[in-house]
């Protein structure tokens, strides 16, 4: 591993720690050449399905954006980032698991809006109205409903 700092090549691995899931490992870092010291993530390398989108295209899956869009949705809501962070993981399994290639886009939101609704109802409503794309007011009761139930 590169020292992010001078470069150089010969870095040593000061201490290790496995994520409280499982999911990765964090190693801190050393440079012999500056001593400074650094972080750095071990994940599994896997493939995600690609997502269709509604005109057709094709675009690689991306975390931050999924994370980036349930984010706005729970904007200054009372869910912790760990939660937030569980619903992507619990996303990206069931994506994971379904074995496919390909996913539409309408597919993937609704998984979103599943784990939406388990975490705020609020943030459940708010991207419920932008991935629905509602036109009036009627909607946004049908959903509020549809949750009251």
């Amino acid at each position: 591993m590169k020292c992010p700092f001078c470069g150089h090549a010969d870095t040593q691995v000061v201490e290790t720690r496995m994520a409280e899931d499982g999911g990765f490992i964090r190693r801190r870092r050393q440079c012999a050449h500056c001593e400074k010291r650094f972080t750095t993530y071990e994940r599994p390398d896997v493939t995600f399905p690609a997502i269709v989108k509604k005109d057709g295209r094709r675009i690689e899956y991306d975390r931050e954006k999924l994370l980036g869009s349930m984010k706005l949705a729970l904007r200054k809501r009372p869910v912790s980032t760990e939660q937030i962070d569980g619903a992507v993981e619990r996303i990206e399994e069931k994506l994971l698991n379904m074995g496919v290639r390909e996913i539409p886009s309408s597919r993937l939101g609704e998984h979103v809006m599943r784990e939406l609704k388990k975490l705020d109802k609020v943030a459940y409503v708010r991207f419920a109205s932008v991935y629905r794309s509602f036109e009036d007011v009627d909607e946004f009761k049908h959903v509020v409903d549809e949750i009251r139930k």
